[in-house]
């Protein structure tokens, strides 16, 4: 007689849910705690940020956002974030516009050596940017380009277009073949193809990858921290302004990272479905 024991099984698979899950939330909690220490800070007043120990009890009020947006006479932040929305903007569609049939010729129509042209694109994301700073700035000088916006985006979207161009690769290397050969049997050209057929059907990856390219974009200072001083100033560069001779203006820093860090964030919680359904894409076979 065969005795079944399912039952010792399916508990112990359910407490190894609930551990996972509690596991889950506590990394959550770990990782959300400096962002939430970030906003609080931002609400105090530079005394009570500065206090050792925290004043975690201390007032709150709105005075660092006061004094990041200029109600004090300091420098108005809107020329850095829109610099920066410009910039990040700007490279994720170029990047985009480029990766795509770039992971076209790499996945649905492999070209000859394709594996060493990925090989090749993933090579160019390990050379350091500080290694690369000094030709760059050379050219921008001699070229006129310093404190140029659309530098800041060329570069972003050269810095961008390997880690866009592996992500759409992959993604579109799930594509049925079928579906292709439907459209080149209805007589679709391939300017059709991408936009009509392949668009549609890797959308959440698309999204995902622009979602990675503008954070990456948003995020970069080294190149804005050199090639830039006023008029192409990014929201990065501008944040590092509160670092002075004079001091740290602790809660004027946080408040202006909370407001330099609420795009990103509105964008990734906007398209959250579509990043994890991009980001999956294909993991389940």
């Amino acid at each position: 007689m065969t005795v079944v024991t399912t039952a010792p099984v399916g508990r112990r698979s359910r407490h190894g849910r609930v551990f996972l899950g509690t596991l889950a939330w506590l990394a959550g909690i770990v990782f959300f705690l400096p962002v939430a220490w970030m906003f609080l800070t931002s609400l105090h007043s530079e005394a009570d940020a500065a206090a050792n120990p925290p004043a975690v009890a201390a007032p709150l009020g709105l005075d660092g956002y006061r004094a990041f947006f200029g109600s004090g006479g300091g420098t108005s932040p809107w020329p850095a974030l829109i610099n920066s929305t410009t910039v990040a903007v700007t490279s994720t569609t170029w990047v985009l516009l480029l990766a795509l049939p770039a992971a076209y010729a790499l996945s649905v129509r492999p070209v000859r050596g394709w594996r060493d042209t990925l090989f090749f694109f993933l090579s160019t994301k390990m050379l350091p940017v500080v290694a690369g700073l000094l030709p760059v700035y050379l050219f921008a000088r001699n070229t006129g380009l310093l404190d140029n916006v659309w530098l800041m985006a060329v570069l972003h979207t050269s810095m961008n277009l390997p880690i866009a161009v592996w992500m759409t690769q992959s993604f579109l290397a799930d594509v049925p073949v079928s579906i292709l050969e439907a459209a080149r049997v209805d007589g679709a050209r391939l300017p059709v193809i991408l936009a009509r057929v392949l668009v549609p059907v890797i959308a959440p990856g698309i999204t995902a990858t622009a979602l990675i390219c503008c954070i990456l974009s948003w995020n970069e200072l080294l190149l804005a921290q050199v090639l830039t001083s006023v008029t192409a100033q990014t929201a990065p560069v501008f944040l590092t302004g509160f670092i002075t001779g004079e001091g740290l203006f602790l809660a004027q820093l946080c408040a202006a990272s909370v407001v330099v860090s609420l795009p990103v964030l509105a964008a990734g919680l906007a398209a959250q479905d579509k990043l994890v359904q991009g980001l999956s894409l294909g993991a389940v076979k």
